[in-house]
């Protein structure tokens, strides 16, 4: 068994990082002997903790976004943009923590009150994804610290090395070591987490397959947290658009940003038959002018490679699927070196295929469907087990809100994309892709819990009903 995990660029593979792997045991007992004091000190006191956290992320913006646009694969540009992100959700969380988490005194009978307050859960662990290595786990994080809990963050074994900065941010500005542990590992040391009794909660973004995986796992023990953020098969309806080269934009934004490797891509493209013809030609006019490079390349790429090796090669399985069950490629899905994961935007008409996939494909792949009205175009929409964003691009207010409705999802946008969802408000989705604990701006819901409290000076106790009276008893 290995005992050190190495990451390497997906852009050259050039190792960049290695590290021992850690013990699962050895760092939740570290958060749980710290996360007493910790959760005694005020919950003013660690917000202002998260603040110096955002001011030490904001003085290595250019060390972190390099780092991360070199082990993850992404344009710089877009790193920049995520560590942008990590240093706002310092704000968003303590606002959230006060909204969504408040004390309150309400006046009850005989001069008595009834207080609600909230506790964390203790120690928590972290699972976090490849695609947002920083920004996505510490979604999780800055409202757990606030919220008064520890944290054991496991990263994905495809970035290791954001994960360990991130958690030498927290650590540079004052989180104790004990409050925020790094474990170093791969799926193994991840169960290992998950499974470990002094764990009080996990909050994971990932696969459906693994989120299944530790629904499962959590089955018999309701009394732990557990927060699944998962993936997506979502649909973007373009209806009577009269922007077509806006819609191309936003169209090739949603699915392609990232290399396609984001849980909010648009996976399904749903336009009325007969009527798609121009709006086609815009999109891959859009798509053959995409620059797919490594992340520091000059100019800029708008997409850099897929997470790995491995990723491309499933994805160029999943299209031969695709046209083995009889779609029609618009544009194919390339590669241009067998060693390395860089793949082109694929675009592919799966109208008259038979019994249509219903899968999350993480990668630059969209899939054309072409339906006959409003209608069909909802249904459609809703022809899948997973429920995260739905988008409708044209349409009339009137069926903007038929399609809010009716289609299934937990972010529905109109004239936006499927993807770049705000932190200042609630994220989550329905179906396959969640389990009802939506993140964001909600997190804080998952991260403690309400105390109801009836309060008063004076003890005051009676029995009015179903007592013997005291005269009438035998000596």
């Amino acid at each position: 068994m290995a005992s050190t995990l190495v990451s390497t660029e997906p852009a050259t593979g050039a190792e960049i990082w290695s590290g021992a792997i850690g013990d699962a045991a050895v760092e939740v007992a570290a958060a749980r002997a710290a996360w007493a004091e910790w959760a005694a000190h005020s919950v003013a006191f660690r917000m202002e903790t998260l603040r110096r956290f955002a001011n030490v992320v904001r003085s290595r913006t250019d060390e972190f976004a390099e780092l991360i646009a070199r082990e993850s694969g992404k344009p710089l540009w877009e790193a920049r943009t995520e560590i942008g992100a990590v240093i706002s959700k310092v704000e968003i969380s303590v606002a959230a923590y006060a909204d969504r988490t408040p004390q309150r005194k309400l006046e009850a009978a005989l001069g008595s009150k009834v207080a609600v307050r909230h506790k964390p859960q203790g120690v928590l662990g972290v699972l976090g994804p490849f695609n947002f290595p920083a920004h996505l786990p510490n979604g999780h994080i800055v409202p757990a610290l606030i919220a008064g809990n520890a944290v054991v963050f496991k990263p994905s074994e495809k970035t290791p090395a954001s994960g360990a900065l991130l958690v030498e941010c927290f650590h540079q500005a004052g989180v104790p070591e004990g409050v925020v542990r790094l474990l170093v590992g791969g799926p193994e040391e991840g169960r290992a987490l998950a499974s470990h009794p002094d764990l009080d909660g996990l909050l994971f973004t990932g696969s459906v397959r693994a989120g299944m995986a530790l629904h499962q796992a959590f089955a018999d023990r309701p009394h732990k947290i557990l927060a699944l953020e998962l993936g997506g098969n979502n649909p973007m309806v373009a209806w009577n658009v009269k922007d077509l080269d806006a819609a191309a934009a936003t169209i090739v934004q949603s699915a392609f940003l990232s290399a396609g490797q984001r849980c909010t891509a648009a996976r399904r493209l749903i336009i009325e038959d007969g009527q798609e013809a121009d709006l086609l030609d815009r999109i891959t006019s859009l798509m053959d002018r995409i620059i797919v490079d490594q992340p520091f390349a000059d100019p800029q790429p708008f997409m850099g490679p897929v997470i790995d090796t491995s990723a491309a090669d499933h994805l160029q399985e999943q299209w031969v699927g695709l046209m083995m069950k009889g779609g029609r490629p618009i544009r194919r899905l390339d590669r241009r070196s067998e060693d390395k994961p860089f793949l082109t935007p694929a675009l592919i008409d799966v109208t008259e295929t038979k019994e249509r996939v219903d899968e999350e494909l993480f990668g630059p792949v969209l899939q054309l469907i072409r339906v006959k009205d409003f209608d069909a175009a909802i249904d459609e929409a809703n022809n899948t087990r997973y429920g995260l964003a739905a988008s409708l691009l044209g349409g009339s207010p009137e069926q903007y809100d038929r399609f809010w409705a009716n289609v299934r999802a937990g972010v529905i946008n109109w004239n936006k994309p499927t993807n770049g969802a705000p932190s200042n408000a609630p994220f989550g989705g329905v179906g396959l892709s969640g389990n009802h604990r939506p993140s964001a701006y909600y997190a804080a819901d998952y991260c403690a819990y309400p105390v109801t409290s009836s309060e008063t000076e004076t003890l005051r106790g009676t029995i009015g009903e179903g007592l013997r009276d005291p005269n009438m008893l035998e000596d």
